[in-house]
C-alpha cells in the first residue's frame, strides 16, 4: 500500500464534515433573508448546531445591511480551512461548479476559490429547493410538513421572478423549468470566470 493509501478516505471526510456544516450555516443565512419560520422545527434544528462560531464571530463582524454577514464569513473561513487541508494532503485540484480549481494557487487565489464555491453552492442550495418542490407538488400536493415550509421560502426567489413573464400554460406552471435551466446557465457564466481570476 502507498502513501496515498489514506488519502481518499481523509478527502472522503474533510469533504463530508466541512461541506455538511458549510451547508448548514448558508441555510442559516438564507432562511434568515428570506424570513423564513425560526420556530420550524428544522429551522431551531440549524440555529442550535450553527449558534456556538457565529456567537463569536458576531463579537467582532457587524451585521450589514440587516443582513447576518457573520455568517458569510464563518462559510468563507470553512471553505478556505478545507482547501489548505485538502492541499496538505497533497490534493492538487478541487471540483468547483463543475471546473478544476488547482489548489497550488496563492492564500489570495484560494480566497478567490473559496468565493466561486460559495456561490455556486448558493445556487445549488436554489437549484436543489426548485426540483424538490417540484417533485413535492407531483407526489404529495397539497401536503404540508416542516421541511416543505422550508423548500418553499427557498426556491421563491427563484421562481417569483420568472412567473412575472411565464405564466400558467394550459394550468400548467412551467417556471420551475425555466428557473432550473436559469440557475444552471447562471452558474456555468459565473463560476469559470472567478476561478481564472484566482489562478492569478
Amino acid at each position: 500500500m502507498g502513501s496515498g493509501y489514506l488519502t481518499s478516505p481523509l478527502m472522503l471526510i474533510i469533504n463530508t464534515l466541512f461541506d455538511l456544516y458549510i451547508l448548514l450555516v448558508l441555510l442559516r443565512f438564507l432562511l434568515q433573508m428570506l424570513r423564513a419560520d425560526f420556530y420550524n422545527p428544522v429551522s431551531q434544528f440549524i440555529v442550535r448546531l450553527t449558534t456556538p462560531p457565529l456567537k463569536i464571530l458576531r463579537r467582532f463582524i457587524p451585521s450589514v445591511g440587516g443582513q447576518d454577514t457573520s455568517s458569510i464569513v464563518l462559510c468563507l473561513a470553512l471553505i478556505f480551512t478545507k482547501f489548505l487541508l485538502l492541499r496538505a494532503l497533497s490534493i492538487k485540484a478541487v471540483h468547483i461548479g463543475g471546473v478544476m480549481a488547482p489548489l497550488g494557487v496563492s492564500y489570495g487565489g484560494l480566497l478567490i476559490f473559496c468565493i466561486a464555491d460559495l456561490i455556486a453552492l448558493v445556487l445549488t442550495v436554489f437549484l436543489v429547493a426548485v426540483i424538490i418542490k417540484v417533485i413535492l407538488s407531483w407526489v404529495n400536493p397539497g401536503h404540508y410538513n416542516p421541511v416543505i415550509g422550508l423548500v418553499d421560502k427557498l426556491a421563491e426567489p427563484a421562481l417569483k421572478p420568472i412567473r412575472k413573464f411565464v405564466p400558467p400554460i394550459g394550468g400548467l406552471d412551467l417556471s420551475p423549468l425555466f428557473a432550473i435551466l436559469l440557475i444552471l446557465v447562471v452558474k456555468m457564466l459565473l463560476v469559470p470566470p472567478i476561478i481564472y481570476l484566482g489562478n492569478f
